[in-house]
C-alpha cells in the first residue's frame, strides 16, 4: 500500500488466506511496525466492493454481527432482511455474545434498539430469539412432539384467521431435533409442509422471520446457500448480503453450503460469483469461496 497505487493483489491474497484471529494479529503487527491502524489503510487505499469486503474480513467475527445489527436498525427505514438472516440463523450463544458485544461497543441494548424499530408479532419473535433461551437438544419426547405439531395445525390451517402467537412460542423455544420431529409429524397430520402453512397463513416480515427460523431448523447451510443463491439470481446482485453471507460463514459452514447450493439448485458458488461479479472484488470472493463444485 505505501506510494502511488495500491498492489490489490497481495492485499486479497494475504486476507483472504488468513483465519480472523490471523487477521487480527496481522493488523497489530501492522500498527507495531509502521505506526498506522490497518483497517484504516485498507480504507483510505481500497475503493467500492472490494473496500468493503476487505475491511469487513478485518472485522473481529463477533463484532461482525453487532455491526450488521446496528446499521440494520440505524437511520431511516429498518432492514428487516438482516434482522431476519441473523437472529434466525445465529445459535443461543451466540446470540448471547452479541447481544454483550452490542452493549459494549455502542453502549446500547440491543432488545431496546430492535423494539424501538420494529412492530407486531415480527417484533415479538424477534425478542424471543433475541433471549437465546431455545431449549437444548436432548431426548425427544414424542408425546410432546405429537402435542406440538397438533397445536400448530389448529393455529392455522384449522383456524378462521391464525394464531401468531403458538407458532412465536414453539418455532422460537423449542429445541432443534425437537422441532424437525414436530415438522415431520405436522406433515403427517396435515397434509402440507410447515413453510406451506407459514405461507399461506401468515405475511410480510412475520412470515419472512418464521420461514428462515423454520429453514435454518431444517439445515442452517441449506438456508445460507438458498440466501446466495436469490442475492446472485435474476438481475442486478444484491452485494450486501453475498459480502455478509461469504464474510461471516467463511469460518464456519461455507463448504457446506456449496455442498447445499450444488444439491439445491444445481449451482456451483464459484460460478455464479465468476458470473455475477467484476474485477477485485470478485477476484477477493472467488479466493474465499475456494474450489468450484461444477
Amino acid at each position: 500500500m505505501k506510494g502511488m497505487g495500491t498492489d490489490e493483489e497481495t492485499v486479497m491474497k494475504i486476507l483472504t488466506s488468513r483465519n480472523n484471529a490471523q487477521r487480527q494479529e496481522i493488523a497489530s503487527a501492522f500498527k507495531t511496525l509502521f505506526g498506522r491502524d490497518l483497517v484504516d489503510d485498507l480504507k483510505s487505499e481500497l475503493t467500492g466492493k472490494f473496500e468493503t469486503l476487505m475491511v469487513s474480513l478485518m472485522r473481529p467475527a463477533y463484532i461482525f454481527d453487532a455491526h450488521a445489527l446496528k446499521h440494520a436498525i440505524k437511520g431511516a427505514g429498518t432492514n428487516e432482511k438482516v434482522l431476519t438472516e441473523i437472529l434466525a440463523s445465529r445459535t443461543p450463544a451466540e446470540v448471547r455474545q452479541i447481544k454483550q458485544v452490542y452493549l459494549q461497543e455502542y453502549e446500547a441494548n440491543l432488545e431496546d434498539k430492535i423494539t424501538g424499530e420494529t412492530s407486531g408479532h415480527f417484533q415479538r419473535l424477534l425478542v424471543v430469539l433475541l433471549q437465546a433461551n431455545r431449549d437444548p437438544d436432548g431426548r425427544v419426547d414424542e408425546g410432546l412432539v405429537e402435542q406440538d405439531a397438533q397445536v400448530l395445525f389448529r393455529a392455522g390451517e384449522l383456524k378462521w384467521g391464525t394464531d401468531e402467537e403458538k407458532f412465536i412460542t414453539i418455532l422460537g423455544t423449542r429445541s432443534v431435533s425437537h422441532l424437525r420431529r414436530v415438522f415431520d409429524k405436522y406433515m403427517t397430520i396435515s397434509g402440507f409442509q410447515i413453510e406451506e402453512t407459514i405461507d399461506r397463513e401468515t405475511s410480510g416480515d412475520l412470515e419472512k422471520l418464521l420461514l428462515a427460523v423454520v429453514k435454518c431448523i431444517r439445515s442452517v447451510p441449506a438456508y445460507f446457500a438458498e440466501t446466495l443463491y436469490y442475492s446472485m439470481k435474476g438481475a442486478g446482485t444484491d452485494d450486501d448480503t453475498l459480502i455478509r453471507v461469504m464474510v461471516s460463514r467463511s469460518e464456519i459452514d461455507l463448504l457446506d453450503i456449496r455442498q447445499e447450493l450444488r444439491k439445491n439448485f444445481a449451482k456451483s458458488l464459484h460460478q455464479m460469483i465468476q458470473k455475477d461479479t467484476s474485477g477485485d472484488y470478485r477476484k477477493a470472493l472467488l479466493l474465499l469461496c475456494g474450489g468450484d463444485d461444477a
